[in-house]
């Protein structure tokens, strides 16, 4: 299966930085938070696509070397990637939002798994990733 998009849990001091969604009928998770992250382009990588979408949708320039986690996952169009990356508290002061969504926010991890407005797949892709980082 193709190669489709990808997504990043990014860890900025151990907050996770989410997205407000645009609250438009015409998208899939209208006003929902959701990840730095989005739809291949060309021939890229799965890693050249979330650094990619995270620069242009939050204005921060991570390198393949700040991914530290990685899974990809089946869906019914393709085969989607899921990233995360930990990064020093200080680098929020570098966010610059783009032009898709709301505004973004830093959250706690737990309750970004907890809030009703997280996207669920990607809430439990969290959950995955904290769960083998942690070691439990």
């Amino acid at each position: 299966m193709e190669f489709i998009g990808a997504k990043l849990a990014l860890f900025l001091g151990g907050d996770l930085l989410v997205i407000r969604r645009d609250n438009r009928p015409d998208i899939p998770w209208p006003d929902r938070w959701d990840l730095p992250g989005g739809g291949r382009e060309g021939a890229e990588s799965p890693e050249a696509c979330v650094l990619r979408e995270t620069e242009e949708e939050v204005g921060l320039a991570l390198a393949v070397s700040d991914l530290v986690w990685a899974r990809s996952y089946r869906q019914l169009n393709g085969v989607a990637w899921f990233f995360a990356a930990e990064m020093p508290a200080e680098l929020a002061a570098a966010v610059r939002f783009g032009d898709e969504g709301q505004g973004w926010r830093l959250m706690a991890p737990g309750d970004y798994l907890r809030d009703p407005a997280a996207i669920p797949h990607f809430a439990t892709r969290v959950e995955t990733y904290l769960r083998e980082r942690d070691g439990g």
